[in-house]
């Protein structure tokens, strides 16, 4: 169905277009993927009273974790371990100076509407907080229509650490472990592995029943992602709630033989879940390939894909829409595949990625694999021992 032309605004962002679709096609419900809509409340809220199922969380559930300073309000309520810092929204720069001292620097300030990295400014002493708090605003007024700051404590040597969810109408949840986001480039995901490699089965089974407490608390259907910084010495701490299925999902169904996606649809038909929960049984890696030039700052690299091959064999699976001659346009997110691989180990799984990355061909523009292939021969990703500021050293 022809929804508009290549810009998002006019399309895959114009509700009553994809409203429309719907009901010219008779459907039952949509699913809105991992992007665009997908956690917009208003178009929740318009499929419900056009009564059309929205596979996604309700519009009070993402309004409730979309606003991150009410998020963690809302989750310290539950009694999920939250990071240091202001309860609710700063109200003046003297008041994140006060706070600051109280919780010791360094602090980070944070837009409460923020994300993709925006609105975020590291303060290191009282001499720097009005300049951050001056940029900060402006940023995220300029970039979310929301001057509102919070203030946070910042964790040393942090891992991004993530728990996967489903929960059903019933009330019940369940969670199926972990993922290990840390490898960053300006807050944006490169690689994803699961099970983390700092995660024993202690923490994996306490950060779980921590996140589904969190779930339980705001009654949440559907899939959701709960987000974890896990600092040096083993504590956690919640950071913010996904109410929408993940790019790197499929790493955790490789190991834990679930399918996501059939779950997110059976709870959105109103089906229940028993509650268990699932744990690792295997590794496995995910690789997004980005049409982006990584020995130029990973600047975007549309064009024509002239030739393609894409790996395959054992524990080898990938996720694409592309094929030999298809024009990558320059409307959309850079990522034209994931590549997700499975192993019965770390060391295996590693090495089995880098063969599939080397057979994996896509000629007539730029793309990361180059990238993925230097990081799995790094010796400090290799040990397992790095952090969210991994990409700022390597080279």
């Amino acid at each position: 169905v022809c929804i508009g032309p290549p810009t998002s605004k006019d399309s895959y962002l114009s509700m009553p277009k994809i409203i429309a679709a719907a009901e010219i096609t008779n459907a039952d419900a949509i699913h809105p993927g991992y992007g665009f809509l997908s956690e917009n409340a208003e178009f929740s809220e318009i499929c419900r009273d056009y009564g059309i199922k929205f596979i996604g969380a309700s519009p009070e559930m993402i309004r409730s974790m979309g606003d991150k300073a009410t998020a963690k309000k809302t989750m310290k309520k539950a009694g999920v371990p939250t990071i240091p810092g202001s309860e609710g929204l700063l109200k003046s720069v003297s008041e994140a100076n006060k706070l600051a001292k109280k919780v010791k620097y360094p602090v980070i300030l944070k837009a409460t509407a923020g994300g993709g990295g925006k609105g975020m400014r590291l303060v290191t002493e009282e001499s720097e907080m009005q300049g951050a708090w001056d940029a900060c605003r402006a940023e995220a007024d300029a970039c979310f229509g929301n001057p509102e700051l919070y203030l946070e404590k910042y964790i040393e040597e942090p891992r991004h650490v993530e728990i996967q969810l489903i929960g059903d109408k019933f009330g019940n949840v369940s969670h199926y472990s972990e993922r290990d986001c840390s490898i960053q480039r300006r807050h944006q995901k490169l690689i994803e592995e699961t099970p983390s490699p700092i995660v024993s089965s202690k923490l994996r089974k306490k950060m779980g029943e921590a996140a589904k407490k969190g779930a339980k608390a705001i009654k949440y259907e559907g899939a959701g992602t709960v987000e974890f910084l896990v600092d040096k010495y083993g504590e956690f701490y919640f950071m913010e709630m996904n109410t929408r299925i993940q790019v790197e999902h499929p790493i955790t169904e490789e190991v834990t033989d679930a399918d996501l996606i059939k779950a997110q649809i059976a709870t959105a038909a109103g089906q229940e879940i028993d509650g268990k929960d699932f744990f690792p049984l295997r590794h496995s890696i995910e690789c997004r390939i980005n049409a982006e030039d990584p020995s130029k700052d990973f600047r975007p690299s549309p064009g024509k894909i002239t030739n393609l091959h894409i790996p395959g064999g054992m524990g080898i699976r990938v996720d694409s829409h592309v094929y030999s001659g298809y024009v990558i346009p320059p409307n959309y997110d850079s990522m034209i595949a994931k590549l997700i691989v499975r192993a019965p180990n770390r060391e295996e799984c590693i090495i089995r990625t880098k063969r599939a990355l080397q057979e994996f061909n896509i000629e007539g523009i730029k793309t990361t694999i180059p990238f993925h292939l230097k990081l799995l021969d790094d010796p400090e990703f290799n040990s397992g021992k790095f952090t969210t500021a991994f990409m700022e050293t390597f080279d």
